[in-house]
């Protein structure tokens, strides 16, 4: 007896001490573009060849298990020149900063936390932990919206179905082909059904394309249109969809159009539907509703920037005229200078096709993002030029998907409570402020809003509700979690909050529950919660 419980505790000790090694993953700045470290393999490690001296003196002394080039993290000047690490041990980064600094400028570990992501072989130029075996196109999108720590919990569920009623999606393209089932007859235009579909849907890891967001999830396919009954929603609700993306517009309200709705959302489908795209200014903006997208029970999606920090990042100069394009966080599609001079301050361009109003829910990234109808036209990469609310809403309806690949049991009437509770506010860039209130809860977070759900679930995880200003919707979260901590978080004017615990709910400092009496606060610890199902976990064994 004395003998087995040695064996077991040396055992657990051992497994303990492997699970608590961690390798060091960093970024690398090389101060040239041309400088790229060459390497052969020898038992999963990286051995230099190369024929700088100093270089190999560096590598010789450290265990090196990746070494290669990577889009992330790379402002447009330091395209080519960033590499993606991974050591033994962090002193290789110290060393090389301080004895290779003829090679190398500038080096950032990545935190513990950080590391929990998954990319699939086909995630584009920005690629770190995996080879990318698909299109080579820059999708720093997905890592601007943590897309890969959404994945490191799920890629999503065959079972899953995504409907996208936006035309027709070619159904032999292989990033589609064994995943989709076509409702009704369709017709294409320009290929927007497969541009849609390739960003919610679209097949990942598979070495072609580019993955869609809910990558391993099922599609129902079906025509746009019949604005007035929505009998082409109905059907795809009916046969199972749990959402369903609408990137087309319409300007009459139907009041059987909203019962369409009431009723498909009480069947336990979300639509999720573009915004809509038109000419605006300061004047006219915010005044015109575009739908579906403005009926109740559908989450509006608009557009705003994701690419470059800071305006300084990438002031261009066209025919005389200076402007900055795709700066984060941004509505509208460029920025003006004043007196045509970039050293003085900017303003949005008061020209823009994205449409913000009232109704806007949620925003998304557009430009920059992959146009994947012309891949399947005729093999080439092109990147969407303009704000467009088209492809800013399967962003949305793809993590609306993976939410539920997750946890199948998550209630439909909490799931935008969870996007906004986890989107970003952008109401702090003054560039923004003049459109206050027409933009939504700010912009989406793929990864935050996937964990969100987990953490809601998992009793020993913490649930942050932070960081945001809501004075209208209505929200409502249950969740079965440690604890859930409200914080630097504010409920005023119409807003309402309905938020049921299982255990502790936390109230930190810069809180605001001051709703009037149109909103409402209700905040209770019901310890009879429980699970409704398990969740389902991309991979049981993931390593942290």
């Amino acid at each position: 007896m004395k003998s087995l419980f040695t064996f077991l505790l040396i055992l657990c000790v051992s497994f303990f001490g492997l699970s608590q090694e961690s390798d060091a993953w960093f970024y690398l700045r090389a101060i040239d573009t041309l400088i790229q470290p060459e390497f052969r393999t020898e038992s999963d490690k990286l051995i230099y060849i190369g024929k700088d001296s100093r270089l190999k003196e560096v590598l010789d002394r450290h265990e090196i298990l990746t070494f290669k080039k990577t889009f992330k993290k790379a402002k447009k000047t330091e395209l080519k020149r960033t590499f993606f690490v991974i050591s033994k041990d962090e002193g290789l980064l110290e060393d090389l900063l301080a004895n290779a600094a003829h090679l190398f400028e500038f080096g950032e570990l990545i935190l513990e936390d950080d590391k929990k992501i998954f990319e699939p072989n086909d995630y584009g130029l920005t690629s770190t932990i995996g080879e990318n075996l698909g299109l080579q196109v820059n999708m720093d999108y997905y890592d601007f919206l943590d897309v890969p720590k959404a994945w490191y919990y799920t890629t999503g569920l065959p079972e899953t179905i995504i409907g996208i009623s936006d035309g027709k999606v070619d159904t032999t393209n292989i990033d589609f082909k064994d995943k989709i089932k076509v409702f009704g007859k369709t017709f294409d235009i320009r290929g927007h059904g497969s541009g849609v579909a390739s960003i919610a849907a679209g097949q990942g890891d598979n070495a072609y394309g580019v993955p869609g967001v809910c990558y391993d999830c099922g599609i129902y396919s079906t025509r746009y249109g019949d604005f007035k009954y929505l009998k082409q929603l109905l059907e795809l609700s009916e046969a199972g969809a749990k959402v369903i993306n609408c990137s087309w517009v319409g300007t009459a309200y139907y009041e059987t159009a909203q019962a369409a709705i009431d009723e498909i959302y009480a069947n336990g489908t979300l639509i999720v539907a573009a915004a809509g795209n038109t000419n605006w200014n300061q004047n006219d903006q915010g005044k015109k509703l575009y739908y579906p997208a403005s009926y109740n029970n559908v989450i509006s999606v608009s557009t705003a920037h994701y690419k470059h920090d800071k305006v300084s990042d990438n002031t261009l100069s066209i025919d005389g005229y200076n402007y900055a394009d795709n700066i984060k966080h941004h509505i509208g599609r460029t920025m003006g200078f004043k007196d045509n001079d970039p050293s003085k301050s900017y303003t949005i361009n008061q020209v823009s096709v994205a449409t913000i109003n009232e109704k806007v829910d949620i925003l998304a990234p557009s430009s920059g993002v992959i146009r994947f109808s012309r891949f399947i036209k005729d093999g080439g990469t092109e990147y969407i030029s303009v704000e467009a609310t088209s492809p800013a809403a399967p962003f949305v309806t793809g993590t609306i998907g993976l939410m539920y690949s997750l946890y199948p049991c998550l209630p439909h009437d909490e799931v935008e409570s969870i996007l906004k509770f986890t989107s970003v506010n952008i109401d702090h860039i003054d560039a923004n402020r003049p459109y206050k209130g027409m933009y939504g809860s700010g912009t989406l977070n793929v990864g935050k809003a996937v964990k969100m759900v987990y953490d809601l679930v998992t009793p020993e995880s913490i649930v942050y509700i932070e960081n945001q200003h809501f004075s209208r919707w209505n929200f409502k979260l249950t969740s079965l979690s440690k604890e859930v901590v409200l914080r630097n978080q504010k409920f005023t004017d119409d807003a309402t909050l309905d938020l049921k615990a299982k255990n502790k709910i936390i109230i930190k400092k810069n809180t605001v529950l001051k709703p009037n009496t149109s909103g409402s606060i209700s905040l209770q610890i019901v310890p009879s919660l429980r699970k409704e199902c398990d969740l389902q976990l991309r991979d049981p064994g993931i390593e942290d």
